[in-house]
């Protein structure tokens, strides 16, 4: 069985090698792509694709918006953001947004599609530099005023438990919670 990929980064070359690189594998399939957000969800609509790969920025909006947006439509879709800069705000806001994976674009093209495939088997991907750099700035920030999101003590709990590679359902299990709210 084929995962279907639905891929949207406003750089047609960046947008065109990933469709090249993921068609390219036996057991992926690009169902569909877009420059921006607002041809996105147009064209989402009348796709049926397991995992979006979304750029973080795009010319209309950004991909954490997208993100929302897209799991509205398909509740079961995973998502994961790709982006150039590391932006821990912006990693806090894709997972809070509901993306189970988020990659910096200089990583190795078998580890973004191995990643793909983690994130359509389920698990939650994030780049172990940025994950580690977010953790320390939420232990490190008690000010209740910061410009960082303020996360309770449990949504902290599960960051870190998806910067160790957890899937949803063993961050449920571990924490004696339904895999719903974990989500």
């Amino acid at each position: 069985m084929q995962t279907k990929v639905f891929v949207v980064d406003d750089h047609e070359l960046v947008r065109k090698g990933l469709i090249d690189l993921i068609d390219a594998e036996e057991d992926l399939l690009v169902v569909g792509s877009a420059a921006n957000c607002e041809e996105a969800v147009v064209n989402f609509a009348a796709l049926d694709a397991d995992v979006a790969v979304l750029d973080v920025r795009l010319p209309d909006g950004n991909g954490i918006e997208l993100c929302r947006d897209l799991i509205s439509l398909k509740p079961e879709l995973k998502v994961l953001m790709l982006t150039s800069f590391q932006d821990d705000e912006a990693l806090l806001g894709a997972v809070l947004g509901g993306a189970v994976g988020y990659l910096i674009k200089d990583i190795k093209n078998l580890e973004l599609l191995a990643s793909i495939r983690r994130v359509a088997a389920g698990e939650s991907f994030l780049d172990t530099k940025l994950i580690s750099s977010v953790t320390n700035r939420l232990r490190e920030n008690k000010n209740p005023a910061s410009e960082i999101y303020e996360l309770t003590d449990q949504e902290q709990r599960v960051l870190e438990f998806i910067g160790e590679g957890m899937t949803n359902r063993e961050i449920a299990k571990n924490m004696f919670l339904a895999e719903k709210t974990v989500k």
